[in-house]
């Protein structure tokens, strides 16, 4: 079933935010990116930076199915996601974790976060306009900080229908003139789990 919610939404692509929906409602899972290895690593970055920087509350845009969230330790998190499907998968999985609370885009304005928080998810987003209107709401989000996990340019692969890799540090210091990126504290994390060029890896930011 997960082999089949992962491929089909593919046939007939139509865009970023279909896929996704389709994805979750065929029983698909929010990928590899979201266990394992890759899991245990931006647990620990960012378990430490809500430690490090005294973070009372965290916004998510993405939230997926939750897997990755079973590793985080936040203070109170908002997750959102564009899917019905996936939100549901949340709120049943922390039923019972009154810290937690889940809406489906739309269904409830985001309301200002110490941190907001993008994980694996810019990639996937292939339309310019989708894009930067979820950084815009991303960044909007944001009292303090922002972390993205995401790859950090165009050569980090191969583009496919429901994958597109960007500038995407270079298109935030545009953007967002109002932030300004942490490179002493990135430079103190562990090592990125990809290591070529552009691979996946943490960007932060902190409002000036």
């Amino acid at each position: 079933m997960k082999f089949l919610g992962k491929w089909l939404p593919l046939l007939g692509f139509r865009s970023s935010s279909d896929y996704w929906l389709r994805r979750y409602r065929l029983g698909g899972d929010s990928g590899a990116g979201s266990g394992g290895v890759s899991a245990d690593h931006k647990a620990q970055v960012l378990n430490r930076f809500v430690t490090d920087q005294q973070v009372r509350d965290v916004v998510e845009f993405g939230c997926g199915d939750g897997r990755q969230l079973q590793l985080a330790q936040y203070p109170a998190y908002v997750g959102f996601d564009i899917s019905a499907d996936a939100v549901a998968r949340c709120r049943q999985l922390f039923a019972n974790d009154a810290t937690k609370q889940f809406f489906v885009i739309g269904e409830r304005e985001p309301e200002p976060a110490d941190l907001a928080l993008s994980l694996d998810v810019l990639f996937h987003l292939v339309e310019d306009a989708t894009y930067f209107a979820y950084l815009d709401q991303l960044f909007a989000a944001a009292r303090r900080f922002v972390a993205i996990y995401s790859t950090v340019g165009p050569e980090a692969g191969k583009t496919l229908r429901h994958v597109r890799h960007r500038a995407v540090a270079q298109d935030i210091a545009a953007r967002f003139p109002d932030f300004e990126r942490m490179l002493d504290y990135e430079a103190s994390l562990p090592a990125p789990i990809e290591t070529r060029p552009g691979g996946a890896r943490f960007v932060l930011y902190a409002r000036r």
